[in-house]
């Protein structure tokens, strides 16, 4: 199968990374939507395939990290009354999506700017 990397506004992704201990990382809803599949989509291809998304690939957010995210980032007000926790995944743990047939997302290089590139302006150590 041939198919092109969906070409996607650096701005974009930029927001969407998130320096969460220490690691930049991208939540789920944003992965998704970048993918163009809802979260819950994404997450059930985790499930599936958990051998592919070891801890140093993805983690889920703590309450408290959760909470953060939710006090500092507008966007996320609709978390503020879930009772589920974010998956973050860093850069290796969204090359795992290409086998799992989701389409590429050119963002993996966005993964090596330094912490002042970050616009998602969020930091959780």
């Amino acid at each position: 199968m041939n198919e092109k990397a969906i070409e996607i506004p650096d701005e974009r992704i930029e927001q969407a990374i998130f320096l969460i201990r220490r690691q930049k990382v991208i939540l789920d809803a944003d992965l998704a939507s970048l993918y163009g599949v809802p979260t819950k989509a994404l997450n059930q291809a985790v499930k599936r395939n958990e051998r592919r998304f070891p801890s140093d690939f993805m983690f889920r957010l703590t309450k408290k990290e959760k909470n953060e995210l939710v006090t500092n980032c507008d966007r996320f007000e609709r978390l503020k009354h879930s009772s589920a926790l974010p998956r973050a995944f860093t850069e290796q743990g969204v090359a795992m999506f290409t086998p799992l047939n989701f389409h590429p997302v050119e963002c993996l290089n966005l993964f090596n700017w330094g912490e002042d590139h970050l616009t998602g302006a969020f930091k959780c150590t």
